[in-house]
Order: structure tokens, then sequence, then C-alpha cells
């Protein structure tokens, strides 16, 4: 199970479970990945829902390999990811918003 206190979301990748997590070498690595623009800006794109999929690709490849995942974007596109493309946005909505919250007590 993925801990959300630890900013840890789960993602299926061809039936396997992983987790992912945006540690700061992962966001650093999204953040040179973005070429222009700032996290903020992307933070931006997705509160207004007006992100791309390869917004989406770049922060679920940041988060697995956040989480130990040793792959990168173009093995993302060979593989089934669990829900689809929606599972995929909500995976990265999810990190963007456990990266820069702290979750609510339960």
């Amino acid at each position: 199970m993925a801990n959300p206190w630890t900013g840890e979301v789960a993602v299926t990748l061809d039936g396997e479970r992983h987790v992912a997590k945006l540690t700061l070498g992962a966001l650093a690595e999204l953040e040179a990945g973005l070429g222009t623009g700032t996290l903020i800006e992307l933070v931006e794109r997705f509160e207004a829902g007006r992100f791309s999929t390869r917004d989406v690709l770049m922060l679920v490849v940041a988060g697995l390999r956040g989480g130990g995942w040793k792959g990168t974007a173009g093995d993302l596109l060979n593989v089934e990811i669990g829900g689809g493309p929606v599972e995929a946005a909500r995976v990265a909505a999810e990190l963007l918003a456990r990266a820069f919250t702290v979750p609510e007590a339960q």
C-alpha cells in the first residue's frame, strides 16, 4: 500500500504494482525535463485542467523513478498502465498534490 504521509502513490504497470514518489531528485529531473517553465507552472496547468499527455508521462516517470523504478519514458510507452490514460492522469495529479501538501489526519 502506498503511504500518503511520505508522498507515495500506487501505479500498476503490466499488472505489477509500483510505488511512485516525487523525491527531491525526481523533482529536479522533472524540472530539467520540462525544458522551459517551472514546476509551479506545471502545477497551475494541472489545477486548470490544461495539462498535456507529455506532462502526465513526465510526472509518472519522475514519480516511478523517485520510487526506485529504473525505467525511462520510452519504457512507459510500451507498458499497460492499469486504468489507462485516465488513471495515469490521476496518478500524475496525485503525485503533484502529495509532493506539495501534508495529508490531513484520518
